[in-house]
């Protein structure tokens, strides 16, 4: 039987999705997106999920889009990019960005084009050594996209988001972990365990909190000073009253863990 495209598996109050197509670099393709779509649906439905770890299967991530999908013959007409873009991967990143539950994304190999930005896209990543980061879209005639003209500046600053899409080199994970691109680099070996640990620590943690600490941060280069201010005071107003906070100063004065519930 074929394998899916898409892998889901929930264990310790976390999603595990991985992108399951080994002989293709796990590119996308439209049935990856679809399988992709319905495994986010399900986390954002189900109350027992309250995190998620995106990986990929065999030696790569993602190498980005399946351009066997799109071979163009001499004179034929040029596919509608605009399309795939807007059907496709923009409402990918907008679903992983405003999930309000935390994404873990563990870099194994390489992350080229669009799924160096879908890695981007996740709230924490972590990458094994040897895993890199690819902006290819020059190397084909394209500018990035799927947020990654969005990401790269927010993350790195103009200067390196202009090197690393006009030059369009491979990125070291280790590079990518020292300029602040992702959040760290470990040890191949290293790299499922620390990645699974993140996501079950925070499959047992406050939910709530998780979703308001995402919304303020995202938020925050848009904001003034006196919008942020008022948006933490709001937030933290609502956040004081759940079970969750009570159960995590009682947790404090008594010197034991919390049992968080995310409510």
């Amino acid at each position: 039987m074929t394998q899916p495209s898409v892998l889901f598996e929930v264990q310790d109050g976390y999603a595990l999705i991985t992108l399951n197509r080994p002989d293709k670099l796990n590119s996308l393709n439209p049935e990856m997106h679809e399988r992709l779509r319905e495994a986010l649906a399900t986390v954002k439905s189900r109350d027992d999920i309250r995190s998620v770890l995106l990986t990929g299967a065999g030696r790569a991530f993602c190498a980005g889009q399946d351009l066997s999908d799109r071979v163009m013959k001499p004179g034929g007409p040029a596919p509608d990019l605009g399309q795939t873009i807007g059907t496709q991967y923009n409402p990918l990143v907008r679903t992983l960005r405003t999930l309000e539950k935390p994404i873990v994304c563990a870099v194994n190999g390489v992350a080229a084009g669009a799924g160096a930005n879908v890695a981007l896209a996740c709230d924490l990543v972590v990458a094994g050594r040897s895993a890199s980061f690819l902006q290819a879209f020059a190397r084909i005639g394209l500018m990035p996209d799927s947020g990654g003209t969005y990401f790269l500046p927010r993350l790195v600053g103009t200067a390196r988001a202009l090197g690393l899409a006009l030059l369009a080199d491979k990125l070291p994970a280790e590079e990518a972990a020292r300029i602040g691109l992702i959040w760290k680099c470990v040890d191949d070996a290293q790299l499922m365990d620390e990645a699974r640990a993140i996501a079950a620590a925070f499959g047992k943690g406050p939910t709530k909190a998780y979703e308001a600490i995402k919304e303020a941060l995202y938020a925050s280069p848009h904001n003034s000073l006196d919008a942020q201010l008022n948006f933490e005071r709001d937030v933290q107003r609502e956040l004081g009253r759940t079970e969750d906070y009570r159960e995590g100063v009682t947790a404090f004065m008594e010197k034991r863990a919390p049992n968080f519930k995310g409510k």
